[in-house]
């Protein structure tokens, strides 16, 4: 049985919805694409269900609202009631985008840290290529088990479980049902993975770069990364958990703990243990991920509040019939206590099934292999050419991963919409993050293709790290730079697919395109152009996706989007990046200081990006920087741990 969140539309549905009376900034736009709701909302009655009196409201489902606990729809098992955790307003969305954002940021720095640390210490040759081969298994596991497949399925679950609980539906607490019943099973899934990893890791290593002159050193360093199949799994189930409780300070900080262990590791062992140093750090950094979360997981299942809501009866909660005081305590009798029951066990046992879940982790299987297919071409090409490719996109995909996010933060909200049926809110949602998503990534693609070699040199040129790489790097890095809006719009229109809580293989027939060109693209010219010929195909490819999934958004398979007005509004960040990058690029070049090319760059860039973006009405990014700014003056409520 897979659980549907129902939609509006959707056939089979009785349920009633109330329709939201918005006053005063009902016509803001803007207020709208947050999912603010303003005013009052009118009660909704289900067949069967008797109005709850305006004195009665459920105490757990206001303590739920004041930890700022997700929301989700009542589906599965029973008709959809009205959500009881209101959706989160603007100014806590731009609160967490900004804690999330200033973590992210940390984390990525130590991940510049960690590669310079990687390149001073160990160059760019035959001993860092080894490592990059088993760098491959944490890369997979951290897109299928964290950053995107893993999360795709258990947010939307876990804010159906927390919104379950917050209506306190009876039959124990839903979240913790959920956790006992998917917990145990993807654990022992995770070990056998890493085992199987452990024991073929020389086929691994022979399959993904059989070019290597001497396997052996991948083949140890890949047994110890497997290690981190068990560990980032067990790491995303906390985050999406957390998210889906709205908490964002724990699992924004889990890249800061991981990279840090791997520095840790290399710095003090390698000079024993050599390269192999940093792969015992993934291992190290994996099990920092999960005890940085740990703590706070434990008090959202554990907690005062989580124990209150789950022994609250169910009283004036949506769907459930109250019973009279002339009823009698015990006129319901134990068939409709079972009927209370009954509907939580089934959402919370089958909203995490096999249906729901393979799409989901072969589309990001599939977009993971492009980091395969690319290591796979250069593993033919001159010692250095992995190292290459992997620093230029190291530093090449900074910018989109700032961009997304808001994404991430919005990820609850947009599947709370589409549970409840609310398309047009979810539209705007979509729209708006797609927007912003988009001027962000530009500004930063623009950055990185006029000042490619002063980064490269400033972050890199230095022990073992040549002139030569610098110059070897830059190349590919600025034409990685192509792809990155591609890259941003796949990671943040492939949210809107999988939020709908029912399985659909439209994002991974997509993803399968984009790989086939890419591969076929980087076969033909990897000869020619070597690890240039490969970024090309990367971004040719990721952008074939992009494509598709974008003329892909409508009614059956995910959100319904006005596509064209999309695309009119990215054409004009995209013309804005292309002219900031000439600038820049003219600026950075009349000065031979790395720094000050690369100063001087940057504010070129900076400045006729965003000059163009008020000439050509790009509105989007303003209000969302207001926002922002008024948000880091209030307290954040939704950093704390508990």
């Amino acid at each position: 049985m897979t659980v549907t969140p129902s939609r509006a539309g959707d056939e089979g549905t009785t349920a009633r919805r109330g329709r939201r009376r918005r006053t005063g900034a009902a016509s803001d736009p803007s207020a709208q694409d947050l999912g603010t709701a303003v005013g009052t909302e009118e009660e909704v009655l289900l067949p069967g269900a008797r109005a709850a009196s305006p004195g009665t409201a459920h105490p757990a489902a206001a303590e739920a609202s004041d930890s700022g606990a997700a929301s989700g729809a009542d589906v599965g098992g029973e008709r959809n009631g009205p959500s009881e955790v209101p959706p989160p307003t603007r100014g806590f969305l731009a609160k967490a985008t900004l804690v999330t954002a200033a973590l992210s940021i940390a984390g990525a720095l130590l991940g510049l840290g960690r590669d310079q640390a990687l390149a001073h210490l160990f160059g760019a040759g035959t001993e860092t290529d080894a490592f990059l081969v088993a760098w491959t298994v944490p890369e997979v596991a951290a897109t299928l088990l964290i950053e995107d497949g893993m999360a795709f399925v258990l947010v939307p679950a876990f804010s159906l479980a927390v919104a379950r609980r917050a209506r306190g539906t009876g039959g124990g607490d839903p979240v913790r049902a959920l956790v006992a019943s998917t917990l145990p099973r993807i654990a022992l899934v995770l070990v056998g993975v890493s085992a199987l990893l452990i024991a073929g890791a020389p086929y691994l290593v022979a399959g993904l770069a059989p070019g290597l002159p001497d396997p052996r050193l991948a083949v140890d360093c890949t047994r110890l990364t497997a290690t981190c199949v068990l560990s980032f799994g067990l790491a995303g189930y906390c985050s999406a958990a957390l998210r889906a409780h709205r908490r964002f300070l724990a699992p924004a900080a889990i890249y800061v703990a991981y990279n840090t262990g791997i520095i840790t590791a290399m710095f003090v062992l390698g000079g024993h243990w050599g390269v192999r140093s940093a792969a015992i750090g993934v291992a190290l950094g994996g099990c920092l991920m999960v005890a940085a979360q740990t703590p706070s997981l434990v008090r959202q299942l554990f907690g005062r509040r989580s124990a209150t809501a789950a022994v609250t009866p169910a009283g004036a909660a949506a769907g459930t019939r109250k019973v009279s005081d002339a009823e009698g305590p015990d006129a319901a009798g134990p068939e409709a206590e079972r009927s209370a029951e009954q509907p939580s066990k089934q959402s919370v046992t089958h909203s995490v099934n096999l249906a729901l879940v393979t799409p989901v982790l072969l589309f990001a299987l599939c977009r993971q292999s492009q980091v395969l297919i690319e290591r796979y071409l250069a593993s033919n090409l001159p010692s250095g050419a992995i190292s290459h490719l992997n620093y230029a996109q190291k530093v090449a995909q900074i910018p989109m991963t700032l961009s997304l996010m808001l994404c991430t933060v919005t990820f609850p909200v947009l599947a709370q919409a589409l549970a409840e049926g609310d398309t047009e809110r979810a539209r705007n949602r979509v729209e708006h993050d797609v927007s912003v998503a988009a001027c962000i990534v530009l500004l930063g693609a623009a950055a990185v293709f006029a000042c490619a070699p002063q980064i490269i040199e400033l972050l890199f040129q230095r022990g073992a790290f040549t002139a030569r790489d610098t110059a070897a790097t830059a190349t590919v890095m600025r034409v990685y730079s192509v792809g990155l809006l591609g890259h941003t719009l796949v990671g943040a229109l492939v949210r809107t697919y999988f939020s709908a809580g029912r399985p659909t293989w439209y994002p991974l027939a997509a993803m399968t395109a984009g790989i086939v060109a890419t591969s076929w693209i980087g076969a033909a010219t990897v000869g020619a152009w070597g690890v240039s010929g490969i970024a090309a195909a990367n971004a040719i490819g990721i952008t074939l996706t992009a494509a598709l999934l974008l003329s892909g958004m409508n009614e059956r398979r995910s959100v319904p989007i006005h596509t064209r007005r999309v695309v009119h509004e990215l054409s004009k960040p995209l013309r804005a990046a292309g002219c900031a990058a000439v600038a820049g690029a003219l600026c950075a070049s009349r000065f031979d200081s790395p720094a000050l090319a690369l100063l001087t760059g940057g504010l070129a860039v900076t400045l006729v990006y965003v000059l163009l973006l008020r000439l050509l009405g790009v509105q989007a990014v303003a209000p969302a920087f207001r926002t922002a700014l008024r948000s880091v003056t209030r307290r954040l409520p939704h950093a704390r741990f508990r």
